[in-house]
């Protein structure tokens, strides 16, 4: 469902590790919001709750629900540490429209 790239998963390990939260997951869910109408909304938890997929990439746990998993299916989960800036990047194939910003999307 969704991938997470080597620079992704390092960088989600070294949150954890710094947080002392090394037994988490990442959840990514799919919101409503921003100038396109949906963003992306990345926090870290303790254990999955509900209808919850867990998808393991990388040595690392995501966690994402059944309403955002139609919008992520095929998803890859990057971290770019460029000049241009520093941050967690979603390349999703359903994604139609993104800002200019790149903070949200349509389908």
């Amino acid at each position: 469902m969704v991938t997470v790239t080597e620079s992704a998963a390092g960088k989600i390990r070294d949150l954890l590790a710094r947080e002392g939260r090394a037994d988490c997951g990442l959840r990514v869910r799919v919101v409503g919001g921003g100038c396109s109408g949906l963003q992306y909304k990345l926090e870290f938890s303790e254990e999955p709750d509900g209808d919850i997929d867990v998808v393991e990439s990388n040595g690392v746990r995501v966690f994402i629900d059944m309403k955002s998993a139609l919008y992520l299916v095929g998803s890859e989960l990057d971290f770019d540490d460029g000049l241009m800036g520093q941050g967690f990047k979603i390349n999703n194939p359903n994604a139609k429209n993104q800002c200019g910003c790149g903070e949200s999307f349509s389908v």
